[in-house]
């Protein structure tokens, strides 16, 4: 719905005597006969002209020549946010980036060509007439799609000095679409990679994001080192590289190579959350890493690794929600081990964790890039399967207040005594409320104080 949305933008825009033409990503997908997640179009209109003939258009950057048409609202609700307008950018010349981000002036233009060669890369650089099917292709972007190769529209240091996030897009897109990067354009990349650090970390952060969840992060991450740019937006995973793991339990390699391979072995597509977390899980063997009489080893790496990968997820701006899950999996990660002598309550428990398909997808992915074994991985689908709803989070049979009718006075101990109750529930020991009260009453006795009089008293 949004491609009929956008034509029918473009042929109002030309019945009124414009020039318009699908651009960019969208005309790539589309030469791929893959589906555009959006739609975007380029117009020798003005933003004034277009917002003229659309009233309900809202402006967006009107001063680099860029507004937003939304879809009708019964359309828009089908869809993503990010999809529920499409974009209209007058041609336009841009002068000068100071910040390396954005330019300083912007000259709106009637030539197509002209607004084309400020565009990143030449595969983003063609312009599409949806209705004709002629392709503009000023910068040999059909040649680079069917050759695979990510090139800079012209001279790339200009195009990378403009906008330096335009890096970090490389080496995306290369990963997406399994391209090469040509060797000028990779070049200017290692040569710029240090001013990487004039960008936001939101924008990095997103970047880096897309590269986790789109199926290609090994790729991403080995393109990310090669060109320099890991070790300035991510030095922690650059100290993973040549730390030793024992090869008993990791005959893969080092920290950095079995990182990769567990990015490897994620789903596709993968959610946000999951793609950190697989990435950061032993980020704390790096600072930890000892040789020991026995083996090779890496002591609480866990817990040191839970801290670096907080610094991360602040640095980068997460949200709580994000950061809290991430940080969840890289605390967790270990327990897996553990699974064949944990108690049922503490199995119950550990099954019930919030989001634990990511936990349990982590796992999986880690225990593919080492051992191979996948035997607690198959032994708790197993257990989710054979444990009920009810059984795995039973109704609690006491509360608060039954333990107050017994006697007892809020207080820490209240978690204690309810979560024991709970264990053994969860064990199939206590399975009525009468015999969970009992229970208290034998192992809980209310102790009774006698205070001494002082003569504070009176």
């Amino acid at each position: 719905m949004t491609k009929n949305f956008a034509i029918s933008i473009i042929q109002t825009l030309r019945q009124q005597g414009f020039q318009a033409y699908l651009v960019g990503g969208c005309v790539r997908d589309l030469l791929l006969g893959r589906d555009p997640k959006d739609y975007d179009i380029s117009t020798d209109a003005t933003p004034q002209q277009v917002m003229n003939i659309f009233p309900e258009t809202y402006a967006v950057g009107a001063q680099f020549g860029v507004v937003l048409i939304p879809l009708p609202q019964a359309d828009a609700d089908a869809l993503s946010p990010d999809s529920r307008a499409v974009e209209v950018a007058t041609f336009r010349k841009d002068v000068g980036y100071s910040d390396g981000r954005h330019p300083d002036e912007v000259r709106f233009s009637r030539d197509p060509q002209e607004d084309v060669a400020r565009r990143d890369f030449t595969i983003n650089g063609m312009m599409l007439d949806p209705v004709g099917g002629e392709v503009l292709d000023f910068v040999g972007g059909r040649a680079d799609l069917a050759a695979g190769i990510i090139r800079a529209i012209g001279n790339a240091e200009t195009r990378f000095a403009e906008d330096k996030l335009r890096m970090l897009r490389a080496v995306r897109f290369a990963a997406r679409f399994e391209y090469s990067i040509e060797p000028a354009t990779f070049e200017a990349i290692r040569k710029l990679a240090a001013e990487i650090v004039v960008v936001s970390h939101e924008r990095v952060r997103d970047e880096l994001s897309l590269m986790l969840t789109e199926g290609h992060g090994r790729r991403a991450f080995l393109l990310l080192d090669e060109s320099g740019l890991l070790a300035q937006v991510l030095p922690e995973i650059t100290r993973m590289k040549g730390v030793e793991q024992p090869p008993e339990f990791h005959p893969e390699g080092d920290v950095f190579t079995h990182t990769l391979m567990v990015l490897d072995n994620l789903p596709n597509p993968c959610p946000l959350t999951l793609g950190w977390g697989a990435l950061l899980h032993d980020v704390g063997k790096p600072p930890t890493f000892r040789v020991a009489p026995d083996r090779i080893r890496f002591d609480d790496h866990v817990n040191v690794g839970v801290k670096i990968a907080e610094e991360i997820c602040g640095r980068l701006r997460f949200s709580n929600d994000d950061t809290g899950q991430i940080l969840a999996l890289v605390e967790n990660h270990m327990r897996f081990g553990h699974v064949t002598r944990m108690k049922e309550s503490t199995l119950k428990k550990f099954l019930r964790m919030p989001r634990f398909d990511e936990h349990l997808a982590l796992h999986r992915a880690d225990s593919l890039a080492s051992h191979g074994h996948l035997s607690v991985y198959e032994l708790i689908r197993e257990k989710q399967t054979e444990i009920p709803p009810e059984k795995m989070r039973p109704a609690p049979l006491l509360t608060g207040d039954d333990l107050i009718a017994l006697g007892h006075c809020p207080g820490p101990e209240f978690k204690k005594i309810l979560s024991t109750v709970e264990d053994a529930q969860l064990e199939g020991r206590l399975s009525s409320q009468e015999a969970a009260l009992e229970y208290v009453q034998r192992e809980f006795p209310v102790a009774t104080v006698t205070r001494l009089k002082s003569p504070s008293d009176g």
